[in-house]
């Protein structure tokens, strides 16, 4: 037979059971502004119904209800929303990073304006112009001497400001990869504390906050795989576990572990790099083989890795920015090695055979940043031909036309850069070594249009990125964010339910008095 009291006990837990969801609200309220809380919510769960199943329950024509209790506390997080968020953090990271970089340069290169190399040529190119025309004038002179320092100062400065912003990619390699290494370490700290939590039946929800948080942070410097390890114990069917993160390749094979379930036990694998002859040769996460860059699949890190320079699969040295580089030593070094020729076929004002007019280069590889003005008397400037009379200009016209004529019709010899001790034609080694075609001018301007439709496309596909992340960040706060309107009326729900059953008290309540109190009074 049920109890008289049964109704007391129910309505307490109902009670209690608003009072937990009402203290959840509250929570959640007080927290509508905190970065990576999820919203939760107390999920509801009927109590055992009375009389339980057996042979010795009592003849009632059915099981009756006993109430309500607070099954768990859960908070609202969608992984599928979660996986899509950290995918497109990633490129974004990326394609940020790499739009940042490709931005750099162009203000470094400074084209098209008055100041940067084109213009500088062809103010060059109309001083010798200039020059054939009156090659008497100290004047006409004095200004390809100046207009020579000026072209090989802005040589020299895109050279070493390339080479400056190199070195900034380096640091901004290593920090990346301490940041990675710091996120893995805090991770792994969580992972230890939910793991001591969990076995035990209580969901840690703050504590999935914060790892989760941290492992967004972590998906915008690397591509990651999250795997979840359940824990055993008396862990709810909803606990989220320990998390396994993996730095994974393009097409999301695992290249190496971070923090899994044996990291709670020490410390996390820690990713390191090593650097050989100005080149990131590979990458290594804890004792796993060498990994080369080109497997990565996004992240910030591998942009600032492409644009500082890496040994590819092939053992190849490439990279945006000593690409950039390696052509503006091409550039510097035939221009040099073209218009020495030019100028000693040619006499100067004295009628003396003309001198190396820029300081000879031995190789291509850093001529950009070696380029200077050989001669500093206007008068050695070779303009006449060959034996022709002091006033001839003939040879500054073909010192000109070094400036637009075609590689192919280079007529110099020089020394093999290699080494060999042979000379060859320098015409041949810019097209068959330097792979080089066109002309000096045309050359740049290729240069220029390739980075400006590289950093077009860096910036086009960075804002189509970030459009699609606003978009699954929506959708992911849809699900885990707090929407104050939405608790405000879970409050009012929670407190009439909690009213009703302190009401359902006050009416048992008087139901038994009138049954202690009021029963067995008959004849007195």
């Amino acid at each position: 037979m049920r109890s008289s009291f049964m109704g007391l006990e129910t309505a307490r837990r109902g009670m209690f059971t608003q009072q937990s969801a009402l203290y959840t609200t509250g929570h959640n309220i007080a927290n509508a502004n905190t970065p990576g809380y999820s919203r939760q919510r107390v999920n509801f769960k009927e109590t055992d119904p009375y009389p339980a199943m057996g042979m010795n329950k009592p003849k009632l024509p059915g099981q009756m209800g006993t109430g309500v209790e607070a099954g768990s506390i859960q908070r609202m997080r969608d992984d599928f929303l979660d996986l899509r968020f950290r995918s497109q953090n990633s490129k974004l990271g990326y394609f940020g990073t790499k739009s940042d970089s490709l931005t750099r340069m162009e203000d470094i290169m400074n084209e098209p304006t008055k100041e940067g190399l084109s213009a500088a040529m062809d103010a060059f190119w109309n001083s010798l112009q200039t020059l054939g025309t009156y090659p008497n004038e100290s004047g006409a002179r004095e200004s390809v001497l100046a207009q020579a320092n000026s072209i090989t100062d802005t040589f020299n400065y895109l050279s070493g400001s390339l080479d400056s912003i190199r070195l900034d990619l380096e640091q901004s390699i290593s920090v990346s990869v301490d940041k990675i290494n710091t996120l893995a370490v805090q991770i792994n700290e969580v992972n230890k504390e939910i793991g001591q939590v969990e076995p035990h039946g209580d969901l840690p929800n703050d504590l999935y906050d914060k790892r989760d948080r941290l492992i967004d942070e972590l998906s915008q410097l690397v591509n990651i795989k999250v795997i979840k390890q359940p824990r055993g114990g008396l862990a709810s069917s909803i606990s989220e576990g320990i998390y396994r993160i993996d730095i994974v390749d393009n097409a999301g094979a695992r290249l190496g572990t971070l923090v899994d379930e044996t990291t709670t036990n020490g410390d996390p694998n820690e990713v390191s790099f090593k650097i050989t002859n100005g080149y990131l040769e590979s990458l290594q996460i804890g004792k796993s083989d060498p990994i080369n860059t080109e497997n990565f699949a996004s992240g910030s890190l591998k942009a600032d890795i492409e644009s500082f320079g890496y040994v590819d699969k092939n053992g190849a040295q490439v990279g945006v920015y000593p690409t950039m580089m390696d052509n503006l030593d091409k550039l510097a070094f035939a221009l040099v090695k073209e218009f020495n020729h030019i100028h000693k076929s040619g006499d100067d004002l004295n009628g003396n055979n003309g001198l190396d007019f820029f300081s000879d280069l031995t190789d291509y590889k850093g001529a950009a940043k070696k380029m200077a003005v050989a001669i500093t008397d206007p008068n050695q400037i070779a303009a006449a031909a060959d034996g022709a009379f002091a006033g001839n200009g003939e040879n500054a016209y073909d010192l000109a036309e070094v400036m637009r004529k075609g590689f192919s019709d280079f007529t110099a010899v020089i020394a093999d850069p290699s080494g060999s001790g042979t000379n060859i034609n320098l015409k041949d080694f810019v097209q068959n070594n330097l792979k080089m075609s066109g002309n000096i001018k045309s050359f740049y301007g290729g240069l220029i249009t390739s980075l400006g439709v590289t950093a077009r496309e860096a910036n086009v596909i960075k804002d189509n990125t970030e459009t699609l992340m606003e978009s699954v960040d929506y959708q992911r706060q849809s699900v885990s964010g707090v929407s104050l309107d939405e608790e405000m009326t879970n409050m009012i729900k929670f407190q009439h339910a909690y009213n009703a059953s302190a009401r359902n008290i006050t009416v048992i309540d008087e139901m038994l008095d009138k049954i202690i109190n009021g029963m067995g009074t008959v004849g007195r």
